[in-house]
């Protein structure tokens, strides 16, 4: 099966891609082929759709908060609400985003999703530091346009599936908090590189299978470029196909997903925010 991992950014261009990875699955070994720059969104367009079958993990929120979409009077189905935002330019989305959280207390301000409590991720709604509501703004209503099955968001029978990766989870299961990104000054950067190589020691590590079912595999030159890239979206690239080829692997079983998932949300693809009997499985 081909499978493909995605960083996002909501301002693609030459010196910041849509980090892509393109892997094979065969026998439980994940073999990451290639790393493509997606300079622009018709690249991205072009890539969802492209011909399958293949599964990809993308690293964005597929969805918004129910407690905002329902203040906000949304449609109450993730295209109807996608659709909503799509005809706003990105102005108009932070300009709604800014009045809403301005008249409410604070601590009620961004809401999370069920899936980014348990992932301890960002509110989709955060416009600035990691701007993911921009990132949703920008990737959703694109998912929405294309035919892919969009899980949990939109399933339908086509043979191209997307899901929700977020690579954070896969470094600090690997690695913890340590920071991996960026070079910073002095000893700092050093300590990232050895940071960005740890990390992919254990990604191609025997160990990586008791909790992903798969074995990684990466030509050493690879190796080299992923970690001599101080920004690590690669990296992340090639964790956001980590996490699409465990939910491959599930495909039996909710590809991974909770049955109390909210199709409105969208729900994060990984071990461990499995239902219990896929955790149980996979120990």
């Amino acid at each position: 099966m081909r499978i493909y991992g995605l960083d996002f950014t909501s301002a693609p261009g030459p010196g910041n891609p849509i980090a892509c990875a393109a892997c094979v699955l065969e026998n439980q070994v994940l073999s990451v082929h290639c790393l493509a720059a997606l300079v622009n969104f018709e690249t991205f367009e072009n890539f969802l759709g492209s011909e399958g079958p293949w599964v990809a993990g993308i690293d964005f929120p597929f969805g918004q908060p129910r407690k905002l979409i329902e203040d906000l009077g949304w449609p109450s189905s993730w295209e109807g609400y996608v659709g909503c935002t799509e005809s706003l330019n990105m102005q108009a989305f932070e300009r709604l985003l800014n009045d809403y959280t301005e008249e409410r207390a604070p601590g009620d301000k961004h809401h999370l999703r069920a899936v980014d409590r348990e992932a301890g991720a960002r509110s989709p709604m955060m416009l600035h530091r990691v701007p993911v509501g921009r990132m949703f703004l920008r990737g959703a209503p694109r998912l929405s346009r294309s035919p892919a099955c969009i899980l949990p968001c939109r399933p339908n029978d086509d043979e191209r599936v997307v899901l929700e990766a977020y690579p954070a989870l896969v470094a600090r299961r690997l690695i913890g908090r340590c920071s991996y990104k960026g070079n910073g000054p002095g000893d700092e950067a050093d300590a990232r590189i050895e940071a960005r190589h740890r990390l992919l020691r254990e990604v191609c590590s025997d160990s990586l299978a008791r909790d992903y079912g798969v074995t990684v595999a990466i030509e050493p030159s690879m190796m080299a470029e992923l970690v001599e890239q101080p920004g690590g979206d690669f990296l992340d690239a090639v964790l956001c196909g980590l996490q699409a080829a465990w939910g491959w692997s599930r495909r039996e079983a909710g590809w991974g997903i909770p049955d109390c998932a909210d199709p409105l949300e969208g729900w994060i693809v990984d071990p461990s925010l499995a239902p219990p009997p896929d955790r149980d499985r996979s120990h």
